[in-house]
């Protein structure tokens, strides 16, 4: 069955169960740009809880704007602030240094639109994880897709099984968070983790 996902910013464990435990991935690149999704939000797990973190964009009319060419804006400290951020929060995981020097490098590079951003995240974050699946990209948006359609899918609907968390003391488990709460958590375990999640979905 073909699966057709949105792009994500370091996008939440469902979304990444959908791409592992699916052979091939269709992501959408003819879009327009829809505000407050995963497409440039993620949620980690600080010592306060969940923390929203946001790409910021070129103040634009982006509605209208296809995905592939919202432009990131540079009047912002948004990078190192999320770079901040994900130190604050996973430092002291078990697989943070592991890992982390790889996404770092991606934030210091000079990218300009959102959608090749996510890109390298996706692709940083499947070789990480050792995964071979192939991913395709549309060429045309069509409204009707010939297959499971995640476009407007909220990615919050599974009960995750549960794994150590750095602040799990604090606020007990808290379930679905971007892929590097998992990665920075569980390390190699992370494939075996995304296969073994139910999906309703497929």
């Amino acid at each position: 069955m073909k699966i057709l996902l949105p792009i994500s910013y370091l996008g939440p464990i469902e979304y990444f169960a959908f791409i592992i435990q699916n052979k091939k991935t269709i992501i959408e690149k003819q879009e327009n740009f829809l505000k407050q999704t995963i497409r440039n939000r993620c949620e980690i797990y600080n010592s306060n809880g969940i923390q929203h973190l946001t790409v910021h964009k070129k103040r634009k009319s982006s509605s209208k704007i296809k995905i592939s060419e919202i432009e990131i804006s540079n009047d912002h400290h948004w990078k190192k602030n999320h770079i901040k951020a994900i130190k604050s929060a996973y430092s002291s995981s078990p697989f943070f240094d592991h890992y982390f020097e790889y996404f770092e490098e991606i934030y210091n590079l000079t990218e300009n639109k959102l959608f090749n951003l996510n890109l390298k995240f996706i692709e940083l974050t499947l070789q990480i994880l050792g995964s071979n699946n192939e991913i395709t990209y549309t060429s045309t948006y069509n409204n009707n897709f010939n297959g499971i359609d995640l476009r407007n899918y909220q990615f919050d609907t599974i009960e995750c099984d549960y794994y150590d968390q750095v602040f799990n003391k604090n606020h007990g488990f808290i379930r679905n968070l971007s892929i590097i709460d998992l990665i920075f958590n569980l390390g190699p375990e992370s494939l075996n983790y995304l296969e073994n999640i139910k999906l309703k979905h497929l």
